[in-house]
């Protein structure tokens, strides 16, 4: 009796504890004056008791005093916009290496494909591509575990299933794999390492042929009059996590020493990340000390809340709750890359996917006349979250502040409206995100059309964004061209500079932005610029 005496008055410590909590987090931001904290904490602390004795069914929940207080926080701050939650330990944990880029695992790319968790490919020098793991191969089971079968038979499901996977580096996984190709199961037993997530899916040139578009069959417009442009760069970003900065950094590198004169950011379908990260991907372009992004938040207060606050869901590496005087928030993001920025024609890719930093980023080359944004409009998420951990693990992600592009825009639930819109079908963006990710297969066109079901579409967004950096490079090529032209009109004589020029008309189509069915796109592209 008085085990179950002590047991019941440890619960209850634990659920006002935590519940307290809560409650300091809240002072620390405004939500309650700290005179009400006592009061609001014995309101709490009452309804929890009174649940917790007199309902009438003692199951689930409403077991505990500690199982009402987390149902009670999940509650509160889930109630306060899409974007805040409260985060168990394991989610808060599995969320933190999310943001990092990195977690421990095997190192394959997995899909469901039928009800079948097939690989699509081991990631390069990881223990999955060491211990032969193929494209194709089939995951039975993990650790003797069912993969793929039905929830009512009790099985994983695929979330399940990432997270048997994955596990701490150094400690051993056993995998029942088939293998269609030899129609054998193969049992193998792989020590798992930490894996590091790539942000930049894919960086290359774009091929002449794609570089061209459309316009190959109008006469080769962009090279008219024999002028020619460049080779343009293409850079796929998936999300923003800890290494984003740096591995875009040496993707674009890459591609201006491989000789690209124009750049291709596509950030559709991209959900965002750190803050950051954003700041990282867009200082190259910009001018030691020029406004990148700014966050506004409410006036703090004096505090002495206890929970420590990790980062911010946008990047800057967040102090602790405690506070002292009243003091406005505003935080601004500055470049700091030294030296001169890179100065390319940029076109920003974008979709109704396209969220929070991958909005900062596109925000920032928008409001600054760097680039032209191709695509639909964004999704609109212009706040920032904090991570706050508690003293069990567990934590709490809060919006703290909302970020303003560098003219003051917020597009908080408004979102970013393409200079070029063009929409795709919810098909057509469904076909394009697979071919996306299974570039590989794009290589035999009737294998991928019997694998999936169709044959590869045009990418009639990124086709528009190539039209715009074309138009812009050549602009720039006759603008070279002009300057060259008045540089020679004063050695020579006014009739031989009249006919020059006439000449010199005709071979740029002087008066004209464009040629033929591009002067849309490549009016407001010029715009943008």
């Amino acid at each position: 009796m008085l085990k179950r005496i002590l047991m019941a008055f440890v619960g209850s410590l634990c659920g006002v504890l935590l519940a307290v909590g809560v409650l300091r987090v809240a002072t620390a931001f405004g939500w309650l004056d700290g005179r009400e904290l006592q009061a609001s904490a014995d309101y709490l602390r009452e309804v929890i008791g009174l649940v917790n004795t007199h309902y009438v069914d003692g199951q689930g929940v409403a077991a505990s005093p500690e199982g009402l207080a987390r149902e009670a926080i999940r509650t509160l701050v889930g109630s306060l916009d899409p974007h805040s939650e409260f985060l168990e330990a394991e989610h808060f944990k599995r969320f933190e290496e999310e943001l990092d880029g990195d977690f421990g695992g095997i190192g394959v790319q997995v899909e469901l494909r039928g009800g079948r968790l097939v690989v699509i490919a081991p990631i390069g020098g990881t223990p999955g591509e060491r211990a032969g793991l193929r494209r194709g191969d089939e995951i039975l089971r993990v650790d003797g575990h069912e993969i793929g079968r039905t929830a009512s038979s009790g099985v994983s499901t695929m979330d399940d299933a990432l997270k048997r996977l994955r596990g701490k580096p150094k400690t051993p996984v056993r995998l029942s794999i088939w293998r269609p190709g030899t129609e054998e199961e193969l049992e193998l037993e792989i020590v798992r390492d930490r894996i590091e997530v790539d942000s930049v899916r894919e960086a290359r040139l774009l091929p002449s042929r794609v570089a061209a578009g459309a316009s190959e069959a109008r006469g080769d417009l962009w090279a008219s009059g024999g002028l020619e442009v460049g080779p343009i760069g293409y850079i796929q970003l998936v999300d923003f996590s800890a290494r984003t900065g740096e591995q875009f950094l040496a993707a674009l590198d890459r591609l201006i020493g491989g000789g690209a004169e124009a750049l291709v950011i596509d950030l559709r379908n991209n959900p965002g990340g750190l803050l950051e990260a954003a700041v990282a991907v867009v200082e190259p372009f910009f001018k030691e000390g020029e406004l990148v992004v700014y966050t506004q938040g409410r006036e703090e207060r004096a505090s002495s809340g206890g929970a420590e606050s990790s980062r911010t869901r946008g990047g800057e590496r967040a102090k602790s709750g405690r506070g002292s005087a009243a003091r406005t928030t505003r935080q601004e993001w500055r470049a700091a890359m030294v030296g001169e920025p890179v100065e390319l024609p940029i076109a920003v890719l974008i979709n109704s996917g396209t969220a929070s930093a991958a909005e900062i980023v596109t925000g920032a080359l928008k409001d600054t006349g760097r680039a032209v944004v191709v695509g639909e409009r964004s999704f609109g998420k212009g706040s920032v979250q904090t991570l706050f951990k508690l003293r069990d693990g567990s934590g709490l992600r809060i919006t703290t502040s909302r970020y303003y592009t560098p003219s003051g825009v917020s597009i908080h639930g408004h979102g970013i409206e393409p200079d070029v819109a063009l929409v795709m079908s919810p098909e057509e963006d469904d076909k394009l995100r697979l071919q996306r990710a299974r570039s590989d297969a794009l290589e035999d066109l009737e294998e991928f059309e019997a694998r999936f079901g169709f044959r590869p579409i045009a990418d009639k967004q990124l086709d528009a964004a190539v039209d715009a950096l074309r138009g812009v490079q050549l602009l720039r090529v006759r603008g070279f061209a002009r300057a060259l032209h008045r540089e020679r009109l004063g050695e020579v004589g006014a009739t031989e500079a009249q006919a020059q020029t006439d000449s010199l008309s005709a071979l740029l189509g002087e008066g004209e932005a464009t040629t033929g069915e591009e002067s849309g796109g490549v009016k407001e592209a010029v715009l943008a610029q």
